[in-house]
């Protein structure tokens, strides 16, 4: 199949703009996902519901992303990924506001799961937009820049929905959530043109699910997902149940959503500046093993205070520390697979965070049971991180591209 078409390209569209509409799409997205987390009481009490069946809203979004993972990245590697973006976000912006019918329950888990669906869509499209704008020097970077708006958009959704609905209520604040999912998906697409100079190399149309494989006999790129799976895992977790994790110790909802927020903050932070140094030094291993290893000596801590400063002080570390292993795991991740599959490899190692995801956010209520206290949970998340720091230590430097 020929490049896409260049002469629609917008007298507004460079690298930064194209990267600029896909960050803030990427960031709706995960604000659209964690609205809810912080209102997990809230919501039990409002509708009746038991803390089963928010488990199980929780959940929607990794086992949709398991779901159709790999078929966004085959879209995107067919299509291209203003294509692939495109449609996500239509889908999230349709969805966001069926969530305004806030009467019941109901309403709410169609526009969840139909959010859900368009997700893997917008996420999956980061690498081949990276590659198509920016040169191999400075990819990483630009990645964790686009890493920056899903982490902004993740603390947004901690620190102000519970804010926003205690000011209004809930239906207002699903309204406003669902106008910025409309107005993002529109700049989207009035700036998200291919780069005419580019060298976005885009799937055959013969490409079958045979073909991937060589991804999955590639030892490094399965390494890499057995990691995304664990750690996407241990983030989806810690950020869905922590509300709940911290009340034993006095925190209230508002309290914990300042606290996901801060460890939000400070991620974005360190998705802006460990990636960078990573380009720099043009190593990942290392920085993917500190990554690692700091959030396994903070979880702990972290879990088992009701002190909000050191709440505030240990989220801020640990969200500094290991959100940026998303950015490196993305960047080893199109390293590995080369521009012509980028899309289908990222979609196998989001596949696998987040079945991680669905697994762990369950596995954490199971280990928890009927128990007032989620200190059983809090374990397994530190034995997670463990595994994570040993295999990141079998990290390999410098492999030859799939295809080469």
């Amino acid at each position: 199949m020929p490049r896409e078409e260049h002469q629609g390209v917008s007298a507004f569209t460079n690298r930064w703009t194209v990267l600029l509409s896909f960050t803030l799409l990427a960031g709706i997205s995960q604000m659209l996902w964690l609205n809810f987390a912080p209102l997990i009481t809230t919501l039990e009490e409002r509708y009746h519901v038991s803390e089963k069946s928010m488990n199980l809203l929780l959940m929607v979004f990794p086992l949709v992303y398991v779901l159709l993972s790999v078929h966004a990245g085959i879209v995107i590697d067919r299509r291209g990924y203003r294509f692939g973006v495109g449609i996500g976000g239509l889908l999230m912006s349709i969805f966001a506001s069926v969530r305004i019918f806030d009467q019941h329950f109901i309403f709410l888990v169609i526009g969840h799961v139909g959010i859900a669906i368009g997700q893997p869509y917008v996420m999956n499209g980061i690498t081949k937009l990276v590659a198509d704008w920016f040169p191999r020097d400075r990819q990483a970077m630009a990645t964790g820049l686009g890493t920056v708006g899903m982490f902004a958009g993740m603390a947004l959704a901690l620190a102000t929905t519970p804010i926003f609905v205690a000011a209004t209520n809930l239906q207002v604040t699903m309204i406003i959530f669902a106008g910025l999912t409309v107005l993002a998906t529109l700049f989207f697409w009035l700036v998200a043109y291919p780069n005419p100079q580019g060298n976005q190399q885009q799937a055959e149309p013969s490409v079958r699910w045979k073909e991937l494989l060589p991804l999955l006999r590639n030892r490094q790129l399965l390494l890499i997902c057995i990691i995304a799976f664990f750690a996407l895992g241990f983030f989806n977790g810690i950020t869905s149940w922590l509300e709940p994790i911290l009340k034993p110790y006095g925190v209230n909802a508002e309290q914990a959503g300042l606290v996901g927020g801060m460890l939000i903050i400070f991620g974005m932070l360190g998705a802006a500046i460990i990636p960078a140094i990573s380009d720099r030094y043009r190593r990942r291993k290392p920085f993917l093993i500190l990554c690692c290893t700091v959030a396994l000596l903070l979880t702990y801590p972290l879990c088992t205070t009701g002190n909000m400063g050191a709440l505030l002080l240990f989220s801020g570390l640990l969200g500094f520390m290991f959100l940026p292993g998303y950015a490196l795991l993305l960047s080893l991740t199109e390293e590995i697979a080369g521009e012509k599959h980028a899309g289908e490899a990222t979609g196998l190692m989001m596949l696998a965070g987040n079945l991680g995801g669905v697994l762990v956010i369950a596995a954490m209520q199971w280990v928890k049971g009927d128990s007032e206290s989620w200190l059983s949970a809090v374990y397994l998340m530190v034995a997670i991180l463990l595994i994570c720091t040993v295999l990141a230590w079998n990290m390999k430097e410098g492999q030859k591209r799939l295809g080469d």
